[in-house]
């Protein structure tokens, strides 16, 4: 059985969600607990709620009062409390072949969320960040991952060079992603279990972090640019780990 790397306690009270994948998916998934959902007489008419939540009818200027200006919220604003804790070892222990996604202080919240959308699509087994300098679960998070933010596991951990070591006693080919590696990530694969794992834009992977990895590769890029945003750069990585297992 893997060993529990500590993960930290949430704080803090509810969530508000907004928009209709959003709240659709919150809606689906048993572990979610919503309190209540403000919405307008027309989108209550789209939308399936089961009767032990409270529904509240507003009008347009009423939602746009309690979330972020002009967060598009399609006539939906859900109070939810955040997800239970997921340990690593619940992960581990699981044995599955699937990949695992590391993010090394990458904190805008738009971009977790466009990873978390994009580790659903190519069925990763997790995301995995470190408790600080990650952003919290929030509206922005659940808006931007369009409803994988529900179906993705979000392990957070305090340190994640001590994640990196258990996941390789796990079996997992740990692969740090720099844009100055001498091989490819075709090339730096291999043919078992993988974790991937990216830094912050334009930082890049933290030294500690790369030095845990069991190889560094580079994504093949035209050289008339030099970088990718960090969302689109984990979407490529992952598209390509999702076509190597279905070659196999």
């Amino acid at each position: 059985m893997a060993r529990k790397n500590k993960s930290i306690k949430k704080t803090g009270g509810g969530l508000k969600f907004w928009g209709r994948h959003a709240i659709e998916a919150a809606l689906d998934n048993p572990n979610r607990v919503i309190k209540k959902i403000s919405i307008t007489r027309e989108a209550l008419a789209t939308l399936e709620i089961p009767d032990d939540i409270a529904v509240v009818i507003c009008d347009v200027a009423d939602l746009g009062r309690v979330i972020p200006r002009d967060a598009p919220h399609q006539g939906m604003v859900a109070d939810v409390d955040p997800l239970p804790d997921i340990w690593l070892g619940e992960i581990l222990d699981q044995q599955s072949d699937r990949p695992l996604l590391l993010l090394d202080q990458v904190t805008d919240p738009h971009n977790v969320g466009a990873i978390l959308r994009s580790a659903a699509a190519f069925d990763a087994a997790a995301i995995i960040t470190q408790d600080r300098h990650a952003p919290p679960e929030s509206g922005v998070v659940a808006k931007s991952a369009s409803g994988a933010l529900e179906i993705v596991p979000w392990i957070r951990v305090v340190n994640l060079s001590r994640a990196l070591d258990d996941i390789a006693e796990a079996g997992y080919w740990r692969i740090g992603l720099d844009g100055d590696a001498a091989d490819e990530l075709e090339t730096a694969m291999g043919t078992g279990k993988m974790a991937l794992v990216m830094g912050a834009e334009g930082e890049g992977l933290r030294q500690n972090v790369a030095a845990h990895c069991d190889t560094l590769a580079r994504l093949p890029m035209s050289s008339k640019m030099e970088s990718l945003n960090v969302s689109n750069a984990a979407a490529i990585a992952l598209y390509a780990e999702y076509t190597r297992k279905r070659g196999e």
